[in-house]
């Protein structure tokens, strides 16, 4: 398939929802495809249409054991024709994620987590290129300028009579992306998943010129990437059982959980007509049960 024909998505849907008396629309961007969906979608559009475009056979990225950025470029790297190679963080393990990308024909590299530390070092990065056959390089995460001209597009699928645009963020890219692609009335509230109050700089320097109308949250990482309390399991619970939207414990259950605690502080205005953006990373949830011992009531 065509790197063209496979990130158009004809349609994404909107799901109106009533919980805990605030009314709200989720964008339901991880219904884009059965595996590559979510923000991750966009994120790699334009990244594998260069790569396409300056002829590539191999797609070469990084992550973690538990990367939802992983597993969303084997799948599509499968999808497009290429070959692709993950340089995996740490230990050689075996889960649900990396079984995923292994099935897909992602070649997994692992590497220790002090060497991963170079990830970004030109020198380093040669040393990948010369190994494993001159691969097209994408970051962690995924997050460069190709990924927020991606992500700028999920406004594409958002009407422009929102007020209030709610995402969750990592390495910042989809946030930045959704920042610089809204209408001049929007409002753009993130919420971070990593422990720290750095968030606000690196995405200031992600859009490289000031935007207004947009806010970060970072007190609901509960202690940071992958971590987790009771509360966070429990309320992903009920709001599936309410609403019957799936999250995942990493990312978009922080995002919830934190937009549904703004809104019990008064922080959130119920005449704004909100959106909530549903970024995917549902796959993830397969590996949170098996290293935390969870079967995570949600299908």
């Amino acid at each position: 398939m065509s790197v063209e024909k496979f990130f158009s998505p004809k349609d994404v849907p909107i799901q109106r929802v009533q919980f805990a008396g605030l009314i709200f629309d989720v964008l339901r961007l991880d219904k884009i495809h059965a595996g590559a969906s979510g923000n991750k979608f966009f994120k790699l559009k334009y990244n594998f249409l260069e790569a396409e475009k300056k002829g590539y056979k191999n797609i070469l990225t990084f992550g973690g054991a538990f990367s939802n950025h992983i597993a969303a470029t084997a799948i599509s790297s499968a999808a497009c024709g290429f070959n692709s190679v993950g340089v995996i963080r740490g230990e050689e393990v075996e889960n649900p994620t990396l079984n995923l990308a292994k099935r897909y024909g992602m070649k997994l590299h692992f590497i220790s987590r002090e060497k991963y530390k170079e990830k970004d070092d030109p020198g380093f990065i040669d040393k990948l290129k010369t190994q494993f056959d001159n691969p097209y390089i994408i970051p962690e995460g995924g997050t460069n300028d190709m990924a927020i001209a991606g992500t700028a597009e999920i406004h594409n699928f958002i009407p422009k009579e929102y007020d209030l645009i709610a995402s969750c963020f990592g390495t910042g890219g989809t946030l930045a992306g959704l920042i610089k692609g809204k209408s001049g009335h929007q409002n753009i509230l993130g919420v971070s998943v990593l422990k720290g109050d750095w968030p606000k700089e690196e995405i200031q320097n992600l859009l490289s010129q000031q935007y207004e109308n947009w806010e970060i949250n970072t007190e609901y990482h509960f202690g940071g990437y992958a971590k987790w309390k009771p509360e966070l399991i429990s309320f992903i619970e009920e709001f599936y059982d309410k609403t019957a939207i799936p999250l995942d414990p990493i990312y978009t259950g922080k995002l919830m959980y934190g937009l549904m605690m703004e809104w019990k502080k008064d922080k959130i205005n119920s005449d704004q007509k909100i959106v909530v953006i549903h970024s995917g990373g549902l796959q993830g949830i397969k590996g949170f049960n098996e290293r935390f011992g969870f079967e995570l009531a949600i299908k």
